[in-house]
């Protein structure tokens, strides 16, 4: 059977630079970033669940740091294979993961893309200013015509 799927991106598409601010910067989610990932969400489940995209969400659920590690390793592939990009939020001043954002194919035949993040309990006042800057850049250097992001 042929797939009739169009690509999630255009062939010729390179995943442009991550944003930077004074507070956080996001880089492609990798299995290094495993621990202080994991650290992040299992202390922010409840915060997450309560977060616009992840209500009635599946995740987050309890999960050990080698099934957090296999989550990470299927991401970086996703995003190796330009199917699906997840990026890491990092902390400017400590370095520690605090938060995440999702770049998938919507199943939503009006989008073209749908966008998910958040950021940990503790951090939980960068939420809208995330939300602006990754509205931003979505906007000016992604191909999508239509995003579902909050």
């Amino acid at each position: 059977m042929v797939d009739h799927t169009p690509p999630f991106v255009p062939a010729d598409f390179t995943a442009p630079d991550p944003p930077r601010t004074d507070v956080f910067w996001l880089e492609p989610l990798r299995p290094e970033h495993n621990e202080s990932d994991h650290e992040a969400w299992t202390s922010s489940i409840d915060h997450i669940l309560a977060t616009p995209g992840f209500e009635g969400s599946e995740w987050p659920h309890p999960m050990s740091l080698a099934e957090n590690l296999e989550d990470l390793t299927m991401h970086a592939g996703h995003f190796e294979q330009r199917i699906g990009f997840t990026y890491t939020v990092r902390s400017t001043s400590s370095h520690d993961v605090i938060g995440c954002l999702y770049i998938y194919p919507s199943k939503d035949a009006s989008h073209d893309a749908k966008v998910r993040s958040w950021v940990r309990a503790a951090d939980s006042e960068l939420d809208p200013v995330m939300v602006a800057v990754v509205e931003e850049w979505l906007a000016r250097a992604w191909p999508f015509r239509a995003v579902d992001y909050r």
